[in-house]
């Protein structure tokens, strides 16, 4: 350690100590006294005894292979693809994320889209393959068990209600009747539009608190020819059925939804057990019975529904949920409902983090293949044991429906200087000019410390040295050039006895209340990589930290249980013009919807891409620019326009004054304009050199970088008419 012991009066290091001033340590090593827990990250990178990184090290440092599997992996390039089919995905069919960054980012000029990040890449052949898949493992499952049914699964769209995710799923489900799920009147109204395209026999089950309205809405979807079934939630709800139904001249087909006594104890489990927030107990389940009955309605009643919660961890628990719900489904056709269906709700988990855990909130302990088998077998058991009917089998599983086929990309535009400490003997009678009794002290102890090799003390005493130093610097008895000196031989101490680097702050473009909810909301965690320069060895620790003014837009924890994540040196050469792409994973559920306007950032810009046989092996198949600052300032009752007109009429009043120039207002008022129709996140620009564009006083990057600005803005009939172009 550099002259920790040199006295007060002399700038002579005592015995020993020269050496670390010109930079040779003979301090042993030492495992870091304080760091971030690493195992298995670290245990990953380890496996390799030779200083060649390659794409292997990386994917089982991120653990991709664990909860990317079938749908991502890493080539020889270093970057993330897409295997659009799954398993079956050949080699030329695989989809290149850079690729897609590039050819999304570029300016139109040189072929691109000139889109904006953030950006959410949507994959309709992996929703394809998501769908066949679930439908495969069922029909399996039915078959090797010789269930006498079949399976009819819907779609929730509260999931993620995009026109064009929910379209496709009407669109790849048609084959095998699968229908959707709505919970709402607008959820309602878009179902019901949707499945006019859809399978005939396709359900649409109507579920979540009822009005008349909505339950006359619904009503029309079965005079309409819709396969519609009003899951009841509450008691009223049926008297209203009833009497709406007689009205209308329509005979419903109802489903009950029943508390079970089941309870998942995990997060998603609030709405599980005898006190959660939706169903009927088996007393209201007989007094509408009996209603039905009365009313020569109880051949409506054809469904029973239940849900135990999102992600069930374990095919243990789902059994004893269906298993218990069967038995419902069997005593009400003892009381002589005509039931048909069982719907067994959502529930069916991904594995976030790729742990195969069933402890886990952030992982599941089965695939697809056992989830079916688990279902069907329970259903089975029971039927089978009362001499019932098999029933139609439905699920909700939305989650495990769309998951995967969107990735969120951004990018990480700085971070944190790594700490460069400096330090020599001059220094040393500088620093303890100033230094207290107290602090002194401290600083003697360090230097015996130092002197004795005993690593993990100088690690503690240098930190009570900086925190002496730091109170009389709040005093006012101690400088600010002393209280740098001080920290700069504090990391100077930890640098030499080998403690780790301190975890780096790396700032994204990017609104993690907009895009990324549920981390801020409830904790949940996705797999965050970079997409490219995996071929290299990540030397460095960080968080994200994104940019909105609040202290809660940070992500600092990931899979694995890590509080940071290994990332690589900004400015190197393997992206695109040297930026740092970053992808969030198992994404395509919830966050669009539950994302707001937290410092008015709006959602990203949206492409829709599918695999094909060109040169790259996909096509952009659709392109949306995510929101701009006008759209996000609509959002909360703002009118743009207006506000345009205010800033200009101030701007000309302003531009008179100092420049008496036409051009100069103009010129303003088109900057003005083109703010409004921009996305509200930060432009990044990889040789922004603040080129003077005119002679007004108004500067923009270099024109390269201004003519692709403008080609990604609005279109001329976008333009409101009072723009200056």
């Amino acid at each position: 350690m550099p002259a920790l012991a040199c006295c007060v009066d002399a700038a002579v290091a005592p015995p020993g100590y020269a050496a670390f001033i010109a930079g040779d340590s003979s301090l042993p090593a030492t495992v870091p006294v304080s760091s971030t827990t690493t195992t298995s990250f670290t245990a990953a990178a380890a496996n390799s005894n030779s200083t060649h990184w390659s794409s292997v090290h990386s994917s089982a440092l991120y653990r991709i292979d664990d909860w990317g599997a079938p749908y991502f992996s890493v080539n020889n390039s270093g970057n993330i693809t897409v295997r659009p089919y799954g398993t079956v995905t050949l080699a030329h069919q695989e989809i290149d994320l850079l690729k897609i960054v590039k050819k999304v980012s570029d300016p139109k000029s040189v072929g691109g889209l000139g889109l904006q990040l953030p950006l959410i890449v949507r994959l309709p052949d992996v929703l394809k393959n998501r769908l066949e898949s679930l439908q495969s493992a069922f029909e399996l499952a039915i078959q090797s068990q010789g269930y006498e049914s079949h399976y009819q699964g819907v779609y929730p769209v509260k999931c993620n209600q995009d026109r064009f995710v929910v379209e496709d799923i009407v669109k790849f489900g048609a084959p095998f009747r699968f229908g959707l799920e709505a919970g709402s009147k607008p959820e309602l109204l878009l179902a019901m539009s949707c499945l006019c395209k859809g399978n005939p026999d396709a359900l649409l089950v109507c579920n979540g608190f009822k009005d008349a309205e909505f339950i006359s809405l619904a009503l029309l979807a079965r005079k309409l020819a819709l396969n519609t079934v009003i899951v009841v939630e509450q008691e009223e709800e049926v008297n209203l059925i009833i009497d709406i139904s007689k009205h209308l001249s329509v005979r419903p087909v109802i489903g009950f939804r029943a508390k079970l006594r089941t309870k998942h104890s995990g997060h998603f489990g609030s709405t599980s057990g005898e006190k959660g927030k939706f169903g009927l107990t088996t007393t209201q389940i007989l007094r509408i019975v009996k209603k039905l009955q009365d009313s020569g309605m109880l051949d409506c009643l054809q469904m029973l529904h239940f849900h135990i919660g999102s992600q069930i961890p374990s095919t243990a628990l789902l059994q004893d949920g269906v298993g218990e719900a069967a038995q419902i489904y069997s005593e009400l056709v003892r009381l002589g409902a005509n039931m048909k269906v069982i719907d067994i709700g959502g529930g069916l988990g991904i594995d976030y983090d790729g742990s195969k855990s069933g402890n886990s909130d952030l992982s599941v302990s089965y695939g697809l293949q056992e989830y079916a088998s688990a279902v069907v077998n329970a259903i089975r058991f029971v039927c089978d044991r009362k001499s019932i009917k098999h029933p139609i089998i439905c699920s909700e599983s939305g989650r495990a429906i769309v998951s995967h086929h969107s990735v969120l990309i951004f990018e990480a535009m700085s971070a944190t200087a790594p700490t460069t400490p400096s330090m020599n003997q001059n220094n040393l009678p500088f620093i303890m000019d100033g230094l207290s009794e107290d602090a002194r002290a401290v600083y003697w102890n360090l230097s015996d410390a130092a002197m004795r090799h005993e690593n993990e003390t100088c690690l503690l005493y240098a930190d009570q040295l900086k925190q002496r130093c730091v109170e009389q610097f709040k005093e006012g008895t101690l400088g600010i050039e002393q209280l740098a000196a001080v920290d700069g031989l504090c990391d100077l101490v930890s640098k030499v006895i080998g403690a780790s680097e301190p975890v780096r702050t790396y700032h994204v473009n990017l609104s993690i209340f907009t895009s990324i909810p549920d981390f801020w909301s409830i904790g949940q965690i996705f797999p965050i990589v970079p997409i490219h320069r995996l071929d290299e060895r990540p030397e460095v620790r960080g968080v994200l930290s994104d940019l909105t003014c609040d202290s809660d837009g940070k992500i600092d924890k990931f899979i694995g249980g890590e509080a940071s994540l290994p990332l690589h040196e900004l400015g190197g050469n393997g992206g695109v013009n040297g930026r740092y792409y970053l992808g969030m994973f198992l994404g395509g559920a919830y966050q669009e919807a539950l994302g707001g306007h937290h410092n008015l950032f709006g959602g990203p810009s949206v492409v829709r891409v599918s695999q094909s046989d060109g040169p790259h092996s996909f096509a952009v198949t659709r392109a949306v620019p995510g929101p701009s600052c006008g759209d996000v300032l609509r959002v909360m009752q703002h009118e743009p326009e207006l506000m345009f007109e205010t800033l200009k009429h101030r701007a000309e009043e302003f531009c008179v004054q100092d420049h008496g120039s036409d051009g100069a207002n103009d010129a303003l008022a088109t900057s003005l304009a083109r703010s409004f129709h921009n996305m509200p996140y930060l432009v990044v620009t990889s040789s922004c050199s603040l080129t003077a564009m005119n002679n007004n006083g108004f500067y923009y990057c270099n024109e390269e970088d201004y003519n692709a600005a403008v080609e990604s803005g609005a279109s001329e009939d976008e333009q409101w008419s009072y723009c200056c172009a």
